[in-house]
């Protein structure tokens, strides 16, 4: 009988968190819409709806911890996806320098940081906690917008991803040195937990090799998977949010496990397809971790510290910008760059909340931070986040503009005064002279009947993109390019760079998939001209009116060929 009163309150719970989570998506949604209406990051809407509808001001939602700890699961799922963009060799090609800038940026941050608050009449210990507070940035607000804005692969996102890299991995030593200033605890116990955590993460990168080299791509061939494209979405989730979770338990940070997964993953023909399939749940966490992150900001007391927030802000964005610069031209940088990626790294990152609760203890008065500190970093950071796109936004502005000064410069002086480095070694292309693909959208039989035709005729620049693993290792028998994954999907034709066709030829056989596919072509590549297959006479209008600009009609086709062929019979016969 004691059972029914303990599935009451845990039916009770659930259905109140699951209201929780509506409340916020919803305001998140009407907010991330309003400020794309006005031509703003939605990341700036979701803070917005988060502190209206936090305990603050609305105070409509609440479990908040439990919240936090689900939208924790958004982070780990973004770092997974750019893990998936990152695989082992392109991470090496980010370079020594980059990585070195990294932990330069942190060291510097938290020294600068450390030495103003005591300047300004702080206690040490309190310091250095603001010093460890300021140093991070925000790995998921910076590569989320980063990747809105297709800015990961430019060179100042290459750099930010490297020192964000590397902040993540200081995650676990500042909590250790937080911690042991607010327990008083002594450095041979920080130290013993230092060295268990080098061996974690020893272990993770073991366990996770191992797995993710050997047993993922295995899992992925099964054609059971194929024939059912649920179970390919649910390996997806369960290997990005298992890798979170055995970092988790192993002491280190999840999103750093997550990351860790998506770039052993990424050497696999199939990581495209997978950082397709979770997407939308990557996309409903992070939505949700950015407006569980505003719900931590107090507006009544921001705005009657409103001096106080304002300058904290100015300080700690103007300070970690010219750091930065420094750090990266510390390391051989060039200065365009360094510029770029100072100002994509200004923002306090969301780490400093969990550094921030460490240091104020478990209540029993053996706290860090005093009252005023806390809400003032707790503003600021939501204020420097809320700055971030703009910031972001002027990173390319920032880096034309230094170049304009530097070529001015150059002319005057002797050329090598600026020499490029792996950092600077990106060059965007010219995209009036990169329209030379001939993109095959299915690789069936059809598919392949086209491409043999084409590459008789000398048509080499084609690019197939399949589904269907065993029809891109045929492709490439051909010695075609080929990317696995669902082409109904804009994530994979992006990857597969459709904005560089000069053609594309649909041979995908089910009509409102072709479809589909006109559509979408037609939006990432308009310059392109669209042959599609129709396999009924009743659907060949409607793929010319999806756009498709020539579209070969099976009966139409058939009924010629046919005739052709009674003809060619009725000549021999009259011949005979």
């Amino acid at each position: 009988m004691w059972t029914i009163p303990v599935l009451a309150a845990t039916s009770h719970y659930v259905w109140n968190s699951l209201l929780n989570i509506l409340l916020l998506l919803g305001l998140a949604m009407v907010f991330g819409a309003l400020a794309e209406w006005l031509r703003q990051s939605a990341i700036v809407g979701y803070l917005i709806a988060g502190t209206i509808i936090g305990p603050h001001v609305l105070g409509l939602v609440s479990q908040e911890g439990d919240l936090t700890h689900i939208a924790e699961l958004g982070v780990a799922l973004l770092l997974f996806t750019i893990g998936l963009e990152f695989s082992i060799p392109r991470l090496f090609s980010l370079g020594k320098a980059a990585l070195f800038a990294g932990l330069v940026q942190v060291v510097l941050t938290l020294v600068a940081g450390a030495l103003v608050s005591a300047a300004v009449g702080l206690p040490l210990s309190e310091s250095l906690v603001i010093g460890a507070m300021v140093a991070m940035s925000s790995t998921a607000c910076v590569l989320r917008i980063l990747a809105d804005r297709a800015e990961v692969d430019s060179p100042h996102g290459r750099i930010s991803l490297g020192i964000l890299l590397v902040q993540d991995a200081t995650v676990v030593p500042l909590m250790l040195l937080v911690t042991l200033f607010t327990n008083g605890g002594t450095w041979k116990t920080m130290l013993w937990q230092l060295d268990l955590t080098l061996v974690s993460s020893v272990v993770l990168i073991a366990v996770l090799y191992g797995f993710f080299t050997y047993v993922a791509p295995r899992l992925l061939t099964f054609a059971t998977w194929r024939r059912n494209r649920d179970l390919p979405i649910l390996l997806a989730v369960i290997m990005a949010m298992g890798a979170a979770w055995t970092a988790q338990r192993l002491g280190l940070s999840p999103a750093l496990g997550a990351f860790v997964a998506g770039v052993l993953l990424g050497t696999s023909p199939f990581a495209v397809q997978v950082r397709a399939d979770v997407e939308p749940v990557k996309t409903l966490l992070v939505t949700l971790f950015f407006a569980t992150v505003g719900m931590s900001g107090d507006i009544v007391w921001s705005f009657q510290h409103l001096g106080l927030v304002a300058a904290v802000v100015a300080a700690i964005v103007v300070g970690k910008v010219i750091i930065t610069f420094v750090a990266v031209r510390v390391c051989r940088g060039n200065a365009r760059f360094a510029a770029a990626t100072a100002l994509c790294l200004a923002q306090v990152g969301e780490f400093s909340f969990v550094l921030a609760t460490i240091a104020r203890g478990d209540g029993t008065g053996n706290s860090l931070l005093s009252e005023t500190a806390y809400r003032a970093m707790v503003a600021a950071t939501i204020a420097s986040l809320l700055i971030t796109p703009y910031l972001i936004a002027a990173a390319p502005h920032a880096d034309a503009w230094l170049e304009r000064v530097l070529h001015r410069r150059r002319s005057r002086y002797p050329a090598g005064t600026d020499t490029a480095t792996a950092l600077s070694a990106w060059v965007p292309p010219d995209e009036s002279a990169v329209r030379d693909k001939i993109f095959v959208v299915g690789f069936g039989p059809a598919g392949q009947r086209a491409a043999e035709d084409l590459l008789a005729s000398h048509q080499s620049q084609l690019v197939v993109v399949d589904i269907n693993p065993n029809n891109t290792q045929i492709a490439e028998r051909y010695g075609l390019t080929a990317c696995i994954g669902d082409a109904t999907q804009s994530e994979i034709l992006e990857h597969a760079k459709i904005q560089r066709a000069n053609l594309v030829i649909i041979t995908v056989p089910t009509p409102h998939v072709s479809k589909r596919l006109v559509h979408l072509v037609r939006y990432h590549a308009p310059h392109a001209v669209i042959f599609a297959r129709a396999r009924y006479h009743m659907h060949r209008w409607q793929l010319t009116h999806a756009g498709a600009h020539v579209v070969v009609d099976e009966e139409d086709r058939v009924g010629h060929e046919l005739a052709a062929r009674v003809l060619a019979s009725l000549h021999e016969v009259t011949m005979d």
